[in-house]
């Protein structure tokens, strides 16, 4: 069993009505200091590893670069990126033709804008991302138990993963870790968490 602590990156600069997914659109140097500080905290009081992972996109790689100032290990990994829209990518939603829109969220799953990528190819990627996590991290567990407790089994061990994430991702894992399938119309889709906002969830070797 692993638990992954995972922060939305900080509200992006000019977001505001546009379709954002790996564009990469900066945040203001503030905002990722606050986001940067708090996590410092929270990982002191709660005793956590000071490894964070993050993607390349900017408004989440920046937060791991200020914490690798305050001693932490950053891991950088595509995986984590939003999911891409595509040719929609960076445009404003207003600026989107209807007619693909409401393709889109009658074929919710399955629909991709051109070059972009589909929920149940987001979903694959963050699954694969969490089991391949939850392998490592169980082995690194494992070694580290020398003179195990007879009474803990190694593979009920909550493992923590941190990371600095994207509202779309964090939607995913928490429908994967929750065992919940891809959602086939729009209105099955959750809101997103807000920026900053920490999610906690566990999820098993079988995601």
């Amino acid at each position: 069993m692993t638990t992954l602590y995972i922060w939305r990156h900080p509200k992006p600069l000019a977001a505001a009505g546009i379709c954002l997914g790996h564009t990469d659109m900066g945040v203001d140097n503030r905002k990722l200091k606050r986001l940067a500080h708090h996590i410092e905290r929270f990982v002191r009081v709660h005793q956590l590893p000071k490894v964070i992972w993050v993607s390349p996109l900017q408004r989440s790689l920046r937060v791991g670069q200020l914490l690798t100032q305050r001693g932490f290990v950053c891991h950088v990994t595509p995986e984590l990126a939003e999911i891409n829209f595509g040719t929609w990518d960076g445009q404003a939603w207003a600026q989107i033709g209807k007619e693909e829109i409401d393709i889109w969220c009658d074929n919710f799953a399955d629909f991709a804008p051109k070059n972009g990528e589909s929920l149940q190819e987001l979903f694959e990627r963050v699954a694969t991302w969490l089991r391949v996590h939850n392998m490592t991290q169980s082995r690194v567990q494992n070694e580290a138990l020398v003179t195990p407790d007879p009474e803990v089994k190694s593979d009920s061990e909550v493992v923590p993963i941190l990371a600095v994430g994207h509202a779309g991702w964090i939607t995913a894992a928490k429908m994967i870790a929750a065992g919940n399938p891809v959602p086939q119309l729009a209105t099955e889709w959750s809101a997103p968490v807000a920026y900053n906002q920490l999610s906690i969830f566990k999820y098993a070797r079988n995601v």
